[in-house]
C-alpha cells in the first residue's frame, strides 16, 4: 500500500475538484496490473466513535461525483474514503471483466489493508451502488450499513430508452463540450441550470477515462437479487426526476420496499440521477440523517 499526498490527474480538473485534492491523503491499493487510487479526509478530525464512511462513484464517474458532498460529511465527524473504481478515474482496470461484479473484491482487498477488519458505512451512487451491494453480500462483516443513491439493478429501470450522443469522433472542443452538455440533460441531471460549467468540466474528465465499456448489469434485477442476502441496514436515497426510472417510479419504489432490510427511503424533489450534485444541500442532509440513525 502506498500513501503519498494527493497530486492533480493527468486529465485536467476543475479547480475546486483540485482545490478539494490538496485536503486528502492520497492511497494507492493493489488493482489489476497496477493500483487503485483513493482520497482520505478527515483523519485528523474524525469522531473515534463513528464509522469511516466509503463513497462509491457512479458509472463513468470518479469521487469527483461526491464533490460536493465530502465537506459535510467530514465536518460531521466522518473520515471518509472515495475511490476511483477499477477502471475508472485514476484507477488501474480489473484482470478481467467491465461490468460492477468483477469491481468488488479489488476495492475489498483495499479496504482491508485501509481499515483492517474495521466495518465501514457503503454509500455507492448508480453503477457503485451496485459494486456496494455485490460487496456487502459478499462480505457481510465489512459493512455496517449499506445507503443506496439512484441505484440501478432493480430489473425496472429506463436504460434502454436514453439515448445518448457520441461525441470520441468529434476534434471540436465547442462541438464535444455541446454534446456533453446534451447528455448530462438527457441522464445525470433534471433541470438545466444545474449543467453548470463546473458539472460540464467534471463529466468531460471523468468520461475520458472511463474504461469500463460494455457494461450491461445495469439493465437486469441483479441488485436486487444481491439484497436480499444483506443482513444490514439499508437506506435508499432518489432524486424524484431520476431519469433512469422516468415513468416507473411507483415500480421502483415496490421494488426498494421489498428489499428485506430496507430501513428509509427519501425521493429528493426537483432533482435527477446526479442527485449529490443536482440537490447537494438536500442530500447532504438525507444522508447524514441516515448515518446518525
Amino acid at each position: 500500500m502506498n500513501s503519498s499526498p494527493s497530486l492533480s490527474s493527468p486529465i485536467e480538473l476543475p479547480a475546486e475538484a483540485l482545490a478539494l485534492l490538496k485536503t486528502a491523503r492520497r492511497v494507492e491499493t493493489p488493482c489489476g496490473a497496477a493500483s487503485l487510487v483513493w482520497h482520505v479526509w478527515g483523519e485528523a478530525s474524525c469522531a473515534k466513535d463513528r464509522p469511516p464512511v466509503v463513497l462509491f462513484h457512479g458509472g463513468s464517474g470518479s469521487w469527483t461525483h461526491w464533490l460536493l458532498n465530502i465537506a459535510a460529511l467530514v465536518d460531521s465527524g466522518r473520515c471518509v474514503y472515495a475511490p476511483d473504481l477499477p477502471g475508472f478515474g485514476d484507477s488501474a482496470v480489473p484482470l478481467e471483466g467491465t461490468d460492477a461484479d468483477v469491481c468488488f473484491d479489488p476495492v475489498e482487498a483495499g479496504l482491508k489493508l485501509l481499515l483492517g477488519e474495521t466495518p465501514c458505512e457503503l454509500v455507492g451512487f448508480s453503477f457503485g451502488g451496485m459494486v456496494a451491494g455485490f460487496l456487502t453480500a459478499q462480505y457481510p462483516a465489512r459493512v455496517s450499513r449499506l445507503v443506496l443513491v439512484g441505484a440501478p439493478g432493480f430489473g425496472i429501470s429506463n436504460e434502454r430508452a436514453l439515448r445518448l450522443n457520441a461525441w470520441r469522433h468529434l476534434t471540436d472542443s465547442t462541438q464535444r463540450d455541446d454534446v456533453h452538455r446534451k447528455n448530462l440533460a438527457a441522464l445525470m441531471l433534471y433541470r438545466p441550470e444545474a449543467i453548470t460549467e463546473l458539472a460540464l468540466r467534471l463529466h468531460v474528465a471523468n468520461v475520458l477515462r472511463d474504461r469500463m465499456q460494455g457494461r450491461k448489469l445495469s439493465r437486469t434485477d441483479v441488485l436486487a437479487r444481491s439484497l436480499v442476502n444483506v443482513t444490514c441496514p439499508i437506506d435508499a436515497i432518489y432524486g424524484a426526476e431520476d431519469a433512469l426510472y422516468k415513468g416507473n417510479m411507483p415500480a421502483l419504489e415496490t421494488a426498494l420496499r421489498q428489499v428485506p432490510q430496507l430501513k428509509t427511503l427519501t425521493f429528493i424533489k426537483g432533482a435527477g440521477h446526479w442527485i449529490q450534485f443536482e440537490n447537494a444541500e438536500a442530500f447532504n442532509a438525507a444522508l447524514l440523517d441516515v448515518l446518525s440513525a
